[in-house]
C-alpha cells in the first residue's frame, strides 16, 4: 500500500466531481493532491482537504488560497520556510523540517467530505504516519484532521478530545497537537488569530524536538 496514489478513484462521488471540474477548468490540477515539504520532517501538519481554487488548482497543499496565508506566513516567521507566501507549485517555496498533507486528498463538493470518503482516504494517511519516525510531531488543523489522525493510528476518538492548542500524548511516543483550521471563516471571525495559531504551532514544534524562533 502506497502513501499516495495520484490515480486514486476509490470515492466515486469525488472522482465524478473532479472530472466535472477538469472540464470547467482545464488548467486546474483537479486530482488527488500529494503531501508537500521535507521528506523526513520533525513536524507533519494535517489539513482537511484541498481547496477549490487553492490546492485543487495548484496541486500543492494550502497553495494559492486564503487558508494558506496564515499557515505559510507563520512557518516563514518561525524559520521553517524560505518565503512567506505560497502562490503556485513552482514558486520555489521550500519547507525545513515540516511536511504538509491532508486527511482527504481530493477536493470534496462544498469542502465537505462524507464520512465514508474520510474513512476511505484514511488508508493513505495511515501509511504516511507509518513512514514517519514516531517522534515526529503531528499538528491537526481542525477536528476532522484530528479525528483522521486518531483513526489512522487505530485509536478511540473519545480518548483524545479535540481542543485548540491541546497536546495529546499518543502510543509509541507520538504527540498530537490541535489547532483550529486556518480557514477564511476562522480567521475573519477571530476564532483563530495569529497569536493563537502561533501558540499551537510552537507547541507542535517543541513536541517534535524543534526550537521555534522567538517572534
Amino acid at each position: 500500500m502506497k502513501s499516495f496514489n495520484p490515480e486514486c478513484r476509490c470515492c466515486p462521488r469525488l472522482h465524478e466531481w473532479l472530472c466535472g471540474i477538469r472540464e470547467r477548468f482545464p488548467d486546474y490540477h483537479a486530482a488527488p493532491v500529494p503531501a508537500f515539504g521535507d521528506k523526513k520532517p520533525r513536524l507533519l501538519i494535517i489539513g482537511l482537504a484541498p481547496g477549490m481554487h487553492g490546492a485543487n488548482r495548484t496541486g500543492r497543499p494550502f497553495t494559492g488560497d486564503h487558508a494558506g496565508i496564515l499557515l505559510y506566513r507563520t512557518l516563514f516567521e518561525l524559520g521553517l520556510s524560505n518565503q512567506p507566501e505560497s502562490v503556485s507549485a513552482d514558486d520555489g517555496l521550500r519547507l525545513h523540517g515540516v511536511r504538509i498533507t491532508n486527511a482527504v486528498k481530493c477536493l470534496p463538493p462544498q469542502n465537505k467530505p462524507t464520512g465514508d470518503e474520510i474513512r476511505t482516504c484514511n488508508r493513505y494517511l495511515a501509511r504516511e504516519l507509518d513512514d514517519l519516525d514516531p517522534s515526529t510531531a503531528l499538528l491537526a488543523l481542525g477536528r476532522i484532521a484530528h479525528d483522521a489522525v486518531l483513526r489512522a493510528l487505530g485509536l478511540r476518538l473519545r480518548d483524545f478530545p479535540f481542543a485548540h492548542a491541546a497536546q495529546h500524548t499518543l502510543p509509541q511516543g507520538r504527540t498530537l497537537v490541535d489547532s483550529y483550521h486556518c480557514s477564511r471563516y476562522n480567521t475573519q471571525t477571530g476564532r483563530l488569530t495569529r497569536d493563537s495559531f502561533l501558540q499551537a504551532v510552537k507547541l507542535a514544534l517543541r513536541a517534535g524536538g524543534m526550537q521555534p524562533s522567538n517572534i
